[in-house]
């Protein structure tokens, strides 16, 4: 997104769910039919019954709404505020208050942006929580759907939602900024439809590696997505040190930082090594 300047994300935002789409069907195709047996994309498509795909196809629409929030955040507060704190809203508690205050010092002479930005952030995280039980409740017992397969009817569910949601949201902006249309997206250049599905494809694969991740035995599901979360530290270092988002920020504001990425930081190693110790 950042690649394409002047793009509104709601726009971007469609070639982005195509990439998700494409990348689902691409790995499942690959690394997903590798190896047969029922696990295999198609013979676990074809075994799965209906109540586990309509359990995939909800986290996916969860997650399509919480998305959309995410990158409203962003669009107020930046990278290096919005995915500490929609992300990692109940996993890191600590360090996602040391950066809201950062954020809150940084922002004091636009102070009603500021708490849209971080209120934005907090409903983002309430639903990012919600969705992966959906996902697991799709991929647990009899019946259930795979890795591959689950990220497969998650990204039909993440497409599914943003037909009305998105739609909804281009004509109503979080942010405040001018409505858009559908017109804007047919004039884009084509580099900048090509960006949004790539973005699409490069969430679309972290997010079946942590699916595959989650049906090993020592990992599973709650600490598979924790350790996930290490995509926050990632943004936020792109935030921080590549897009500079707190270069004009006030000298106490740029302190806290530190502080926040070393909490995270801490957090997430200890939920790493807990599967090293018995119960």
């Amino acid at each position: 997104m950042k690649l394409t300047p002047g793009y509104a994300f709601l726009v971007f935002y469609w070639a982005y769910v195509i990439g998700i789409l494409l990348g689902s069907v691409i790995w499942g195709f690959t690394l997903g039919s590798a190896g047969g047996g029922p696990l295999a994309f198609v013979n676990n498509l074809q075994q799965a019954d209906a109540m586990h795909i309509e359990y995939a196809i909800a986290g996916g629409a969860v997650f399509n709404v919480a998305n959309l929030l995410l990158v409203a955040a962003i669009d107020i507060a930046g990278l290096a505020v919005a995915f500490p704190v929609g992300i990692g809203l109940a996993l890191v508690v600590l360090a996602i208050i040391l950066d809201a205050l950062a954020y809150r010092r940084r922002e004091r002479e636009r102070r009603s942006i500021s708490a849209r930005g971080i209120w934005i952030s907090i409903a983002c995280g309430v639903l990012m929580g919600t969705f992966y039980p959906l996902v697991t409740k799709a991929v647990t017992g009899p019946g259930s759907l795979g890795p591959y397969s689950v990220a497969f009817f998650f990204a039909i569910g993440t497409a599914l939602c943003a037909l009305p949601v998105n739609y909804l949201l281009m004509k109503r902006p979080l942010t405040g900024a001018a409505p858009v249309s559908m017109a804007q997206y047919f004039k884009a250049k084509p580099v900048w439809h090509f960006w949004g599905v790539v973005g699409g494809l490069i969430w679309c694969t972290g997010m079946i590696f942590n699916f595959v991740a989650s049906h090993a035995q020592m990992v599973g599901p709650a600490v598979s997505y924790a350790i996930g979360q290490g995509a926050t530290m990632v943004s936020a270092v792109w935030g921080v040190f590549i897009w500079k988002e707190f270069a004009s920020a006030p000298p106490e504001s740029r302190r806290l930082i530190p502080a926040m990425f070393i909490f995270f930081l801490i957090g997430l190693a200890s939920i790493a090594i807990a599967p090293m110790f018995g119960r």
